[in-house]
């Protein structure tokens, strides 16, 4: 069977949920509802099974730690999946949090609350660090030592003052999965967001 094309999102909150389901009927893709939890609560296996299922690519999966200090259940489902045979991963949105356990992961680039492309790290809010390339999340630990083509970090996933709202788009988790797609090759939405669109809301 030819490999699924997943995009690994490092957050399942109520708020990731409602975005990431969002995003990927834009680009009319297929996000794993089920995979939603905090902690996430679906083991590798059964996560695989159900991105087997999905009539379309590219599919959306999410993972989460809640703050579990070290390799959690969400991290060690992450890695089953990423390593799965059937799977290629296209990127992973990496979601930046307020952890106090100070777990990090470097990111090719990271994009602000505004929409910007930065080389810096950026914080819960969407606002650029003093860190190049790096981030702090809860699941993000084992980021590292996996083999992922590209890593975009961002804010907390359809918050960042509102400015990530699903009521506006969520244009923020909307440019990461488009930078994630062009940089794979696999494609970017044709509708593109104007600019403008990144700066809606309050």
């Amino acid at each position: 069977m030819e490999k699924r094309r997943v995009i690994v999102v490092t957050d399942g909150d109520e708020y990731a949920e409602k975005t990431v389901e969002h995003v990927a009927k834009q680009y009319g893709g297929r996000c794993i509802s089920q995979s939603h939890g905090n902690p996430t609560k679906l083991t590798g296996p059964e996560i695989v099974k159900l991105i087997m299922k999905t009539p379309y690519d590219p599919v959306f999966v999410m993972f989460d730690d809640s703050g579990f200090l070290g390799e959690g259940a969400g991290e060690r489902a992450l890695k089953y999946v990423v390593n799965h045979e059937k799977v290629d991963v296209l990127g992973v949105i990496a979601v930046a949090s307020k952890t106090h356990q100070n777990e990090w992961t470097r990111v090719d680039v990271s994009i602000d609350r505004y929409g910007e492309l930065t080389e810096y790290g950026v914080d819960k809010s969407g606002i650029a660090e003093f860190e190049i390339g790096r981030i702090n999340g809860d699941t993000v630990y084992c980021l590292d030592s996996l083999q992922v083509p590209i890593v975009v970090g961002i804010g907390d996933i359809g918050k960042m003052a509102r400015k990530d709202d699903i009521q506006y788009g969520s244009p923020i988790t909307m440019k990461a999965v488009e930078v994630i797609l062009e940089r794979s090759g696999y494609g970017g939405r044709t509708n593109k967001a104007k600019n403008s669109d990144l700066h809606e809301g309050p």
